[in-house]
């Protein structure tokens, strides 16, 4: 009889009412396939309902990856018209769940790609010495928009830029990270977790309906733009990206020499 898989995403409510969210593929640096995204969803629709739990912290297993974006050998089937795209990562972040309770990102080495659609709905990110920051888009002929759009949104406008067009060519440092203010608070490796636990025990001791009442203003004011850079999103990468087999193409033939920065 074959064991069954363990699920992608793990989760942990404490008595503190803060609930630990871990991407649990790490043997893939915690890349996101189908049953993952779908895992992520159904967790932050169910938090909604959960007054148990009034803060939320998401890591990724291990110490190589947070998450290294969508898995590679996901292949999801795309409309010939270039006004519409079937994205799974849309629904993998706590605001496309309409969920306003406090998410705090702990980072421990790799986060690209599509990890900017989880980073950029948390509310702060805390990040170990270890952590790097990298989108590889443009490197493989793919219009980088959703993760730009996100990250555009948490960087100085050049940082942004410079990370979304620069691809494989370049990583971003958690002390770089830090110095822009992508993130937060930085740990030493190994301590991402614990001070994510500590920030977010401070914040659920608080009332929750302040608490996500702060959310949603702060998300508020910036909400204008967001939403109509979103709306631009898909007709970019339909009408920009290169076909999927000239992808594949690039990423076989990759430099996989970078700069760290």
């Amino acid at each position: 009889m074959t064991a069954e898989a363990p699920p992608p995403v793990r989760t942990e409510v404490g008595d503190d009412g803060v609930a630990l969210v871990t991407l649990d593929r790490p043997d893939r640096h915690n890349a996101i396939d189908l049953p993952m995204a779908a895992d992520l969803a159904a967790v932050w629709r169910r938090f909604r309902d959960d007054d148990t739990v009034r803060a939320v912290v998401l890591t990724g297993a291990g110490d190589r990856a947070f998450c290294s974006g969508i898995d590679r050998s996901v292949r999801v089937p795309q409309p010939a018209s270039p006004y519409s795209l079937d994205d799974p990562l849309l629904a993998v972040g706590p605001k496309a769940a309409d969920l306003w309770k406090p998410v705090l990102a702990a980072v421990n080495g790799l986060a690209c790609g599509g990890a900017f659609y989880l980073l950029g709905e948390a509310e702060f990110v805390i990040a170990a010495e270890n952590a790097a920051f990298f989108d590889p888009h443009t490197t493989y002929g793919m219009v980088n928009a959703y993760e730009a759009i996100h990250m555009a949104q948490r960087m100085p406008f050049g940082e942004a830029a410079r990370t979304a067009l620069m691809g494989t060519a370049e990583q971003l440092s958690a002390r770089r990270a830090y110095e822009i203010g992508l993130v937060s608070e930085l740990t030493p490796p190994g301590g991402a977790v614990p001070a994510a636990l500590r920030a977010a025990r401070v914040i659920a001791a608080c009332p929750t309906e302040a608490v996500q009442g702060t959310v949603r203003a702060l998300w508020a004011a910036k909400e204008a733009a967001y939403e109509r850079a979103l709306s631009l999103a898909p007709h970019l990468i339909s009408l920009g990206s290169l076909p999927p087999e000239r992808q594949q193409e690039l990423f076989a033939t990759r430099d996989r020499t970078y700069r760290l920065r």
